[in-house]
């Protein structure tokens, strides 16, 4: 058996790059970030970096959150802080996905609520929520297309939110600890990007076994009557699925 040499493979580095996704003002929003460096020195990206060599992937992902956007995350059982979501979404390694040299980024998909705005660190000169649908629609923030593969990377990270909460509670991440049947409907309205019945739509999440606990509460902060408060149950999966309809 032969011995392993190194040095017979061209070297590559690993990175991570981050689809943050909250609801803002009823839309479905991304963390993007400025670059203030090369390459694409000042074109909007999502937010990531290089993988140290003393961390895993959700360390590096967690660290890089922190340092280019100030918003905190952990990673233990998978979540982020304050209640948010944060798993592994897709590998990209295309040879010519970053001009330095050869890159394979492991993204990851981070789901909260409504999020403060974000402040700018590391190698990024400004950081802000943009609503999906213009970054996806025209390519990016301004008109300029985002950096590296990160549009392909942010339709696929919306994607995979978009489907998801037809069959598991992961539309509650998007929510406060507690929330009210319109609100979570909201969620997924403008997840989905469609207008939902608020009857159905009420029947179906009430009557879904472990979906939704009241909370014992009930809020105004909707106007109108007091609204019933609910906080995320145990179910993970939704049995039957709550179908997207089509747009």
């Amino acid at each position: 058996m032969s011995r392993y040499d190194p040095s017979a493979f061209p070297p590559f580095a690993v990175t991570v790059d981050l689809v943050v996704l909250t609801v803002r003002e009823h839309a479905l929003c991304a963390l993007v970030v400025r670059r203030g460096e090369p390459p694409f020195q000042g074109y909007w990206a999502l937010p990531g970096g290089f993988v140290r060599p003393d961390e895993g992937l959700a360390e590096a992902a967690a660290r890089e959150l922190a340092e280019e956007t100030g918003l905190r995350a952990h990673t233990a059982h998978g979540q982020a802080a304050a209640g948010a979501h944060l798993e592994q979404l897709a590998t990209y390694g295309h040879p010519q996905r970053d001009p330095r040299l050869r890159v394979v980024s492991v993204a990851h998909l981070a789901l909260a609520p409504d999020l403060p705005t974000p402040r700018p660190g590391g190698d990024a000169r400004s950081a802000r929520w943009a609503p999906v649908g213009e970054l996806l629609g025209r390519g990016g923030e301004d008109g300029v297309p985002l950096a590296f593969d990160h549009a392909a990377i942010l339709a696929d990270g919306v994607e995979r939110a978009r489907s998801k909460i037809e069959y598991s509670s992961l539309a509650t991440a998007f929510c406060p600890a507690e929330f009210t049947v319109g609100e979570l409907r909201r969620v997924y309205e403008s997840v989905w990007g469609v207008v939902l019945d608020p009857r159905n739509f009420h029947r179906k999440v009430t009557g879904t076994p472990g979906f939704l606990v009241p909370s014992g509460g009930t809020t105004t902060r909707q106007g109108g009557r007091p609204a019933q408060l609910f906080r995320a149950g145990g179910a993970t999966v939704l049995n039957p699925p709550m179908l997207r309809p089509e747009p």
